[in-house]
């Protein structure tokens, strides 16, 4: 079955009929196999928690159910943005079976890459199966690509770095991290005892900025705390995801870390640490960190998370702002792959953080994340498999940085977006019309203007009034959407829902209107 794309926009029926009519069989009905094959070839995973409800709805009925318009508007109610745009082909990457193929392609020729070795300094990290090899793929829309061993669990390492320097620029500011840690890649091995000519680390990337960055994290509380709190902050961005803890691997850490003191106690004698830091227990939250348990379909998602701007793509949680993303995406760019970084800044050209475990983590802005993890490891430290995967990937497609400069003839995945209107605000008021609040809480999340009109000045708060969607006005009202905004005929919300008879909108609106 071809889709027909969605031409025009529509509410209420109509725009459910729309839809309907855009993927439904020649007979005016679909059956529940149809709807899944719109959002697989989308995409959108099974457990995609957007698409909870309806997959509920699906599993309800038999393979030779047929599904009329009532019953599709039913159980569609939830979801009909993301339907939508799996039809229109709205999301990031619009051809995502053509991607996904080209995805498989390289993972298989990478797969043939058995150079390497897997780290021996950390006993754990040596018995690991080196044949073991994932790649996942997240868009900044919440597109999955899962391919090999992307289940099996594996410690982040390294690969936590970015987050720390994350959490500890939100919880005390630019200024002050950077007071402590410099930003200036520093032209020697990631573990060296060495410091800038200020007596600060030179990075947030390296063993000693982490373990100073470790430092400026709630260093008030006790340490089952503050590794509590960094783990929520992880399973946020992660969509809800359970993050784990490898107690072995921390232990193997903490016992093999002579280095990892020895960098501790230098910077504490140059007077490097915040006042009155614990250096034992910094450390001890610096091993922890390290040992935080992960796999790669999670990893691409909290990937996705700092590619979209700091916000999850699944629950639209805003859980970094973009100046800490944008200061992180640098550092990662700069100084991410160890000893490598300069040459992989310039060969790949994107944000990226590898792990001795043989993860890597690569950040690619406004389009998605991916996580590579396969154990042996280069002269460099990095995934040998990791790094081939990269250089394929933007042989492949236009995704280095600087792509778009050189005009080449690369892939870009991102082109051919279906007819979705790229005008947050009119995607803002379009859901509001049809009651699709994760939608609206997408946008939200964006920071769009929620009392800003269309054309018409008919604010997203006009046509949920309009339409009866209470949840809706509920949660616009809550975020300050604007009661009193007139539209071109000078009619308020509240007059909207007086003349559609909505009652209990209307005694909501006549609260906070008056």
């Amino acid at each position: 079955m071809k889709n027909k794309p969605i031409r025009t926009r529509s509410s209420g029926d109509e725009y459910y009929k729309n839809i309907f009519n855009a993927i439904c069989n020649n007979d005016g009905f679909l059956t529940k196999f149809d709807i899944i094959a719109i959002l697989d070839d989308a995409g959108i995973t099974n457990d995609d928690p957007r698409t909870k409800k309806l997959r509920a709805e699906l599993d309800k009925l038999t393979i030779i159910d047929k599904i009329d318009f009532k019953k599709f508007k039913e159980i569609t109610s939830d979801s009909s943005g993301i339907i939508e745009k799996s039809v229109n082909k709205g999301f990031t990457i619009p051809n995502f079976k053509d991607f996904r193929k080209e995805i498989e392609q390289i993972f298989e020729e990478t797969k043939k890459n058995n150079t390497g070795k897997n780290a021996t300094y950390i006993p754990q990290l040596a018995r690991v199966d080196s044949e073991l090899f994932a790649v996942t793929f997240c868009s900044v829309d919440g597109q999955m690509i899962t391919l090999g061993d992307f289940e099996h669990p594996y410690c982040v390492q390294s690969t936590a770095k970015p987050i720390t320097y994350c959490i500890a620029t939100e919880e005390n500011g630019e200024d002050k991290v950077h007071k402590h840690v410099g930003r200036e890649p520093s032209g020697i091995t990631f573990n060296a005892i060495a410091l800038n000519k200020y007596g600060r680390p030179h990075n947030p990337m390296i063993n000693s900025g982490a373990i100073m960055m470790c430092s400026l994290i709630k260093p008030e509380w006790n340490l089952a705390d503050r590794f509590e709190y960094i783990t929520n902050v992880w399973e946020n961005l992660a969509g809800g995801e359970t993050i784990g803890f490898d107690n072995a691997v921390y232990h193997s850490e903490k016992e093999t870390a002579n280095r990892n003191y020895a960098l501790a106690y230098f910077m504490k004698e140059v007077g490097a640490f915040p006042q009155n830091t614990n250096i034992d227990t910094s450390l001890d939250f610096y091993f922890q960190t390290c040992s935080i348990q992960v796999n790669a379909k999670k990893m691409s998602k909290i990937m996705s998370s700092i590619a979209n701007g700091g916000i999850c793509p699944f629950t639209h949680k805003k859980i970094f702002s973009p100046t800490t993303i944008r200061n992180c995406l640098s550092m990662m760019y700069s100084c991410g792959m160890y000893d490598f970084s300069g040459e992989y800044a310039f060969s790949v050209g994107l944000p990226a953080k590898s792990g001795v475990s043989g993860a890597l983590a690569i950040a690619i802005p406004n389009v998605g994340g991916f996580a590579i993890f396969s154990p042996r490891l280069d002269n460099n430290h990095n995934s040998v498999r990791g790094v081939e995967f990269s250089k394929r990937l933007v042989e492949k497609f236009s995704f280095h940085n600087y792509d778009h400069i050189a005009h080449c003839d690369k892939i870009n995945p991102v082109e051919g977006r279906g007819t979705i209107d790229s005008n947050l605000t009119l995607e803002l008021i379009w859901a509001a019309s049809n009651g699709d609040l994760p939608e609206i809480k997408r946008a939200v999340a964006l920071s769009v203007d929620i009392s800003k009109g269309d054309y018409d000045k008919r604010t997203a708060l006009h046509l949920a009034s309009a339409e009866g969607h209470e949840e809706v006005v509920k949660y616009l009202i809550r975020k300050g959407a604007n009661p009193n905004a007139k539209d071109r005929w000078s009619k308020t919300p509240l007059e909207d829902a007086k003349a559609n008879n909505h009652s209990h909108i209307v005694k909501l609106l006549e609260k906070v209107s008056s």
